[in-house]
């Protein structure tokens, strides 16, 4: 089955970064017109990469999807900061999406898109639901395999190198100055926004003690799935349980 008709568009985030970014139009007959979900990947990630098309192409059916790569990433421009001004990122899909007549505006993030659509709702705000699937709730998690890999890519300059030709991943060299809020503390922020926190009971990345940080730390109104054999992110995320977040979504805010 071919995927629903994307339109490319370029943004420019407010400190003048190009983004790299598609509209696709509401397919489902029973899906309002008045929804937009804009669709946050995951590090290293691409809205152009099969995984993330097949999610645009579920949602599609409950709203019109803007989907973008994240600075750094793909064809936009600039470096990845790896979930600081990334927030930036989201906020300027998030105005596309008010410009081209969404009413209401809803933002899905997968693993650093989580984190990055939770310290955005928390800090910036504008939205009127948030998804945060296999998000971390804190920063410099060393505990497994693939998070020290991310972090050597993140920290080594043969690392970087990698990601670059590997991934077309440009990674900004440095420490962060000053630590940006992490997410479950930006959590708190969101409310009344109601927030969905996803998370796998297999996530290879983030065990589930982030699920629930995250989940400790925003108040209501909030909602917790933990999803049984769920691995981790775009990769694993199956049609039913983004069918599932798109239901919720058409309901939250009711």
């Amino acid at each position: 089955m071919p995927f629903a008709p994307s339109f490319p568009v370029m943004l420019r985030t407010e400190d003048g970064v190009r983004i790299d970014a598609a509209h696709t139009p509401s397919t489902g007959s029973s899906a309002g017109t008045d929804l937009g979900i804009v669709v946050a990947h995951g590090f290293t990630g691409s809205w152009r990469e099969r995984s993330a098309r097949r999610i645009v192409h579920v949602l599609s059916r409950y709203g019109g999807v803007v989907a973008f790569d994240f600075r750094g990433h793909g064809r936009s421009g600039g470096e990845t900061t790896v979930g600081d001004l990334e927030v930036l990122d989201v906020e300027a899909a998030v105005r596309h999406a008010r410009v081209i007549g969404y009413r209401r505006v809803a933002v899905v993030g997968f693993s650093m898109g989580a984190a990055v659509a939770v310290r955005h709702a928390g800090l910036r705000g504008g939205v009127d639901a948030v998804v945060a699937v296999s998000g971390p709730a804190r920063w410099y998690y060393r505990g497994t395999r693939p998070m020290r890999q991310v972090h050597w890519a993140i920290e080594q300059p043969v690392g970087r190198w990698a990601a670059r030709v590997a991934k077309r991943t440009r990674i900004a060299r440095g420490q962060w100055d000053p630590i940006p809020m992490p997410p479950h503390e930006a959590a708190g922020l969101i409310s009344p926004v109601p927030l969905l926190i996803v998370h796998g009971d297999a996530d290879h990345f983030f065990p589930l003690d982030h699920a629930h940080q995250l989940y400790a730390g925003a108040k209501e109104p909030k909602e917790l799935w933990v999803e049984p054999g769920f691995g981790h992110a775009e990769s694993a995320a199956t049609p039913d349980l983004i069918r599932r977040i798109g239901k919720w979504l058409t309901t939250h805010p009711s």
